[in-house]
């Protein structure tokens, strides 16, 4: 294995592998880490790691962050993505803070079972962070029996007896709706994703429960999928918007990625946001303060995601008590410039 696989195997260029095993600077310590944990799950130790002959962690300082990697949320790449790494920012710096060490792995979502037996066979954790975002319930019953401390993080399934830490996001769809409500808006479209994950579902059910309070129902020619995780326009949305008769005032989008993507779609048909459309999001990602016009979206505070999961590990691990819990982190609107209040000439 050379420096070229232990790049592509962590997503960073080849010139931030090689600030890491050489332990200069230049690269941010998560990264660093990052990289030095990709490299050791995959069985290389860089030469200047070896001289250092350090000790080997011991199994009780160790937390394993754990992501399923598949073609549609949790990609290859899903570190670069903002929602997940300022998640993996906070992350790393309460663990830090807590004295343990932060393992990270990728693992493919069709043998999660079997690869996470076989990191804990390799080298046992004092409890794993399983990021659920787009695990189905059968996949996390799968594997509830490898570890005895398993937080899962970014889902909900209230089913499972296992403990969740995960947004509200059935909050957030409903302040959605009531947001757009209260500007006067009454035509309301819905830009969804075509891949169907619990947060989304729960957010589609919130949304429709406001819109359902206030005596509106949803038009099926405003309901819209698209890619959840692309940032540019999309043909297939713009094609559909571009043949309705008649325009919704306001979009509501899943998350960030489908709003950003809704307002250059809107842009390049010549449609104003949000003179002609309001368009709201989902997340509060860093994109959100850069696309013009700024974006008006639902706040996810990852930093309480965050706090809550490594608290819950780390009382697991100091009482030794195991008990299942399900948390949820309530949501708010962050108000930009994409929306306005409804008039008639909008």
């Amino acid at each position: 294995m050379k420096i070229d696989d232990i790049a592509k195997l962590a997503g960073v260029s080849k010139s931030a592998v090689s600030l890491a095993f050489n332990n200069k600077p230049g690269i941010s310590q998560q990264t660093k880490e990052h990289i030095l944990h990709t490299a050791a799950m995959h069985g290389y130790t860089p030469r200047s790691v070896k001289k250092r002959n350090e000790t080997p962690l011991k199994k009780n300082h160790i937390i394993r962050f754990v992501a399923c990697k598949n073609t549609d949320v949790i990609t290859d790449q899903y570190e670069s993505q903002p929602f997940f790494s300022e998640l993996l920012n906070h992350l790393t710096d309460i663990v830090r803070e807590t004295g343990y060490t932060l393992a990270i792995s990728s693992i493919d979502i069709h043998d999660l079972a079997n690869e996470l037996l076989q990191l804990e066979t390799d080298q046992e954790s004092a409890g794993i962070l399983l990021l659920g975002t787009d695990l189905p319930f059968e996949k996390i019953e799968e594997i509830k029996s490898i570890h005895h401390n398993i937080i899962v993080l970014d889902t909900l399934f209230e089913a499972s007896n296992m403990s969740f830490v995960s947004i509200n996001n059935f909050l957030g769809g409903f302040q959605a709706g009531e947001f757009l409500y209260r500007l006067g808006h009454r035509k309301i479209g819905f830009i969804k994703s075509n891949t169907r994950i619990y947060n989304f579902s729960k957010r589609e059910a919130g949304f429709l429960h406001s819109l359902e309070r206030n005596g509106l129902s949803l038009n099926g020619t405003y309901v819209f999928e698209v890619q959840p995780m692309q940032v540019l326009a999309q043909e297939s949305l713009k094609q559909s918007i571009a043949s309705l008769k008649s325009l919704p005032s306001a979009f509501f989008c899943e998350n960030d990625y489908m709003a950003i993507s809704t307002i250059k779609s809107l842009h390049e048909l010549g449609i104003k946001v949000p003179e002609q459309i309001s368009v709201l999001g989902f997340d509060n990602i860093y994109e959100a303060n850069i696309i013009s016009p700024e974006l008006t979206t639902v706040q996810v505070r990852k930093d309480i995601l965050a706090k809550l999961a490594i608290e819950k590990l780390v009382n697991n691990m100091a009482n030794q008590i195991h008990e299942a819990t399900q948390s949820l982190v309530n949501t708010e609107i962050i108000e930009r410039n994409s929306c306005i209040a409804y008039t008639a000439s909008n």
